[in-house]
């Protein structure tokens, strides 16, 4: 919508987001977990074609905007907009007073068009990031697959940690998830793109907070890559995830640990021996 609106009109084409997202702002642990991290949206956004994506730090400053202040500084004065496209359920301003119906008036007063964002269905539902979320934690890769159109992954880089998957005799490449909170957890069989390699690796990957180690405030994801052996530390990953093979669990010991891990791997094998999903 926006780029054909775009061209018709000869302006750019643009998007606009907030970082952090305002609930997280708000009530950081009670904001619901994310689908991309901003790198990531970003990405898609350009990648989808947009000229430009607009990043709005939200901060006390944004926050104390009154929803007129918002659209004139920011809509109008700020980015000069001909045609705005927006959800129909936006409210926006610091006494939350702004939503579309304000939109539209004032639209018509300050010369720009308002649309709303048009509904996206798949098999009759509609496609969004409450459904996702509410899948992913079901599990069920293939509707979110439908959704997305693509695998559900996350990006990003391998960090030096302890080398405690190592000592174990399964190691691990590890991503720090920061505060991005992963919309699901427990042990995966996964697909891997590293950088600077061609193709995909299979994984065993686990999303959590190794409770048996009991070393971590926030989740991470480490992924212990099947028959590979070569040092990717600071190389950006993709990881894709496909079929869940168990909850995160605490163990007594950690010699049931390293028997649980030694399991999933053999479960995760079999898995993708009995399935073959695609690596290029």
């Amino acid at each position: 919508q926006v780029i054909k609106k775009a061209n018709e009109l000869d302006a750019a084409s643009v998007a606009m987001t907030f970082e952090p997202q305002p609930q997280e702002y708000f009530s950081p642990d009670k904001a619901p977990a994310r689908l991309m991290r901003l790198r990531d949206k970003i990405e898609a956004l350009i990648g989808l074609g947009l000229d430009q994506v607009v990043c709005m730090q939200f901060n006390s400053k944004l926050r104390n905007l009154t929803a007129e202040q918002f659209v004139r500084s920011l809509l109008v004065d700020g980015l000069g907009v001909k045609q705005l496209i927006v959800g129909d359920d936006f409210r926006f301003g610091c006494d939350r007073s702004g939503n579309f119906e304000m939109l539209v008036e004032m639209g018509r007063v300050l010369d720009f068009n308002v649309q709303d964002t048009q509904t996206i269905e798949v098999d009759g539902e509609r496609v969004s990031s409450t459904l996702i979320r509410s899948l992913l934690e079901q599990a069920d890769f293939d509707r979110v697959r439908k959704l997305l159109g693509r695998n559900f992954a996350i990006k990003g880089r391998v960090f030096y940690g302890q080398q405690l998957g190592r000592e174990l005799g399964f190691p691990t490449a590890n991503m720090q998830l920061n505060r991005y909170r992963a919309p699901l957890s427990g042990v995966y069989a996964v697909l891997v793109e590293i950088e600077g390699l061609n193709g995909k690796f299979q994984g065993a990957a686990n999303v959590g907070l190794r409770p048996t180690v009991g070393d971590l405030f926030k989740p991470i994801l480490e992924v212990h890559l099947l028959d590979f052996d070569e040092d990717i530390y600071g190389r950006r990953i993709n990881v894709e995830f496909l079929y869940k093979v168990r909850d995160e669990h605490k163990f007594t010991t950690v010699d049931n640990l390293v028997a649980y891990i030694r399991q999933d791997v053999s479960k995760i094998k079999q898995w993708f021996a009995a399935t073959n999903p695609s690596t290029t």
